[in-house]
């Protein structure tokens, strides 16, 4: 006679794929055979937002190229729905990392910890610019100064955002950043 019996798994917040938990001799029962061990094997979802990298979180957003020169307030709802508001006054240029301390994935073996969480920012540039649009560029930001490799790194940002697919942004609070 099949003897149901009902097991709990606990899932612990910070959890990993991969983690294992195991019901010894919780396996199909046969009469003079030792039941086989139960396991369990953690995946996980895929969010939206967020993903995960050993225990920090990462995020990427898209921002106007206005924001990177000028200053850009990130404003970000964290996985336990605490509104997060970080300014960042530096220039923001491709691929720049903001890492925000203890706000990733807990660490299982002490929950009280916290991995990082870390946003990536990717200016958005325009596509074309006016005659008198490049024209205020040139005489607002100044050419001498600027070390050549720098200028190429900028060009070849400039042509990949260029020629590359645009992104889907992020959306926070009800304002879409693209």
């Amino acid at each position: 006679m099949p003897v149901e019996e009902i097991l709990t798994i606990n899932v612990k917040p910070g959890w990993k794929k991969g983690t294992k938990i195991t019901f010894p001799e919780k396996g199909n029962k046969q009469p003079n055979v030792i039941p086989s061990d139960l396991v369990f094997i953690i995946d996980e979802k895929p969010h939206s937002i967020f993903t995960r990298d050993g225990n920090d979180l990462v995020v990427t957003q898209k921002i106007p190229l206005a924001e990177a020169l000028t200053g850009h307030t990130i404003n970000l709802t964290t996985l336990d729905g605490r509104k997060l508001t970080n300014p960042i006054n530096n220039v923001i240029y491709p691929n720049y990392e903001e890492v925000v301390p203890r706000e990733g994935m807990p660490i299982p073996k002490d929950p009280t910890t916290k991995g990082n969480l870390r946003i990536i920012f990717n200016p958005k540039f325009p596509t074309r610019l006016t005659v008198e649009q490049k024209a205020g560029l040139k005489k607002l930001l100044p050419s001498s100064g600027v070390e050549h490799g720098e200028v190429a790194r900028f060009y070849g940002f400039c042509q990949y955002q260029l020629d590359g697919e645009p992104g889907n942004g992020i959306s926070t609070e009800g304002t879409s950043v693209n």
